[in-house]
């Protein structure tokens, strides 16, 4: 899976001076799993410039009517918009998602609870279901986090849903960047953590 959808990203896109410019958790992941040879050169690419190509959508929670399209600037701001703005939902499709096999993150705030909610589908087999939330129970920081997981047999794969709240390095003032960035970290963990198990 993780393993390799990054070897296929590496050779494809390791430059013919050897050069490649990955982010810290591909880095960390490519070297502990030995996918790089002696002679590549890394270069480590700042985490803010992640989702600079992402396509960027807000919908209405209630309809899912699209309300907009968004470019890279909508995500300086604050997490606070989605609790100014409770009928809208955000979702964020990113090649860097993909590499996770998850084909977008959806984002907003709960109406009930006050959290902010974090859903997405991931390309995993039903088999991993064990695997799979025992890490989330061992993963997020509170021993009552709620979350939600239920396999679509049609689709493939695993709708999941938790409170970013819930993830540690989780801050009520951060930017919607930020929290993707977190979101993007947590689910990098989770799935090297799914891949292990197996």
């Amino acid at each position: 899976m993780l393993k390799k959808n990054l070897e296929n990203y590496i050779s494809e896109t390791v430059k013919e001076d050897n050069v490649i410019e990955l982010f810290q958790e591909e880095k960390e992941y490519a070297e502990k799993n030995h996918l790089l040879g002696e002679e590549i050169i890394i270069k480590e690419r700042s985490e803010d410039t992640r989702f600079l190509t992402a396509y960027i959508e807000r919908g209405d929670k209630e309809t899912e009517e699209f309300l907009g399209e968004e470019n890279p600037a909508f995500l300086n701001q604050s997490i606070d918009y989605f609790k100014k703005n409770k009928n809208e939902f955000m979702y964020l499709e990113s090649e860097w998602f993909g590499l996770l096999r998850v084909d977008a993150v959806s984002f907003e705030a709960d109406d009930v609870f006050g959290t902010y909610d974090v859903m997405l589908g991931l390309k995993l087999q039903k088999k991993y279901e064990a695997a799979l939330k025992n890490r989330l129970k061992t993963s997020l920081k509170e021993e009552e986090a709620k979350f939600d997981v239920m396999f679509d047999a049609n689709e493939g794969l695993w709708n999941v849903n938790f409170a970013l709240n819930d993830v540690a390095g989780y801050k009520e003032d951060m930017t919607i960047q930020q929290a993707y960035i977190l979101i993007y970290r947590f689910l990098f963990s989770l799935v090297e953590a799914v891949e292990n198990a197996e």
